[in-house]
């Protein structure tokens, strides 16, 4: 589990309310259920507009990403990469189709099938990219989706300050309700600016980041793929492919190659 996005959000809601305690302020007095259900709730409601139903609840998924600390394992895949190249050099291409069972990775099996089958570099350079292309979108999809609820949430939020500030001027006349009345009217653009900014828009952040790293990796195996099949030296291939990796990085890439 990624303990990062639980304790930033408990943090962050530390940092905004902790002052209130120290300035010997009431906290009750930024609970009110009204603005939860008019931020909150109107917001959800714009988003089901916006997606549908189905839509909606397939993206508890990338929740579910958030909440992992994924593993890439750039080091395995670079080393198995280099341990296939040397072995398609010194007994073939079709020897390699052994060790396809081994992969657990879907893509990388999918693109050294493609070189044991003898296929044009070019098709397996077409299929491969395709199929990064379609990651990349699904992968946006999820990151425009919190990036709308980022956009929703202070909307309402203003929406409820203003429906707010309508009722308060109905008892303008009532000096005692202006005050508790104005607070309450501004509760509602707080709930929002927190969702925004401590929930949704990192949620996004987070899933671009994972699609990043995503991304490198695929287009390290397509670079190892490519490079098998052309029948690269395999020094000048994990050369080639530690390059994409930061120079911390670089060293622990050789450590396993060797292991290999």
């Amino acid at each position: 589990m990624n303990l990062a996005v639980i304790v930033g959000i408990v943090a962050g809601f530390f940092m905004v309310f902790f002052p209130v305690v120290l300035a010997r302020g009431n906290l009750m007095l930024y609970i009110d259920l009204g603005s939860a259900l008019t931020t909150i709730g109107g917001s959800i409601c714009a988003m089901l507009v916006g997606h549908g139903f189905k839509k909606f609840f397939a993206q508890s998924k990338w929740l579910r990403l958030v909440m992992r600390i994924p593993v890439w394992g750039e080091e395995r895949i670079i080393a198995r990469l280099v341990a296939f190249s040397e072995k398609a050099r010194r007994e073939g291409l079709l020897a390699l189709e052994d060790d396809l069972e081994e992969l657990e990775d879907e893509f990388l099996r999918k693109g050294i099938q493609l070189v044991v089958d003898g296929t044009d570099p070019e098709i397996i350079k077409n299929v491969l990219y395709t199929e990064l292309n379609q990651m990349q979108n699904r992968h946006e999809e999820g990151a425009n989706f919190y990036d709308d609820w980022a956009s929703f949430a202070p909307a309402f939020g203003m929406i409820g300050t203003l429906t707010g500030l309508v009722a308060m001027l109905q008892n303008i006349n009532d000096k005692s309700s202006v005050g508790l009345g104005m607070s309450l009217a501004l509760i509602t653009s707080l709930y929002g600016a927190f969702l925004c900014y401590l929930v949704f828009k990192p949620i996004r952040r987070n899933l671009q980041d994972q699609d990043g790293d995503e991304t490198r990796l695929r287009e390290i195996m397509i670079e190892g793929i490519l490079s098998i099949q052309s029948g690269d030296n395999p020094r000048i291939l994990e050369e080639k492919l530690i390059s994409f990796l930061p120079p911390k990085q670089r060293e622990s890439v050789r450590q396993e190659a060797a292991r290999e």
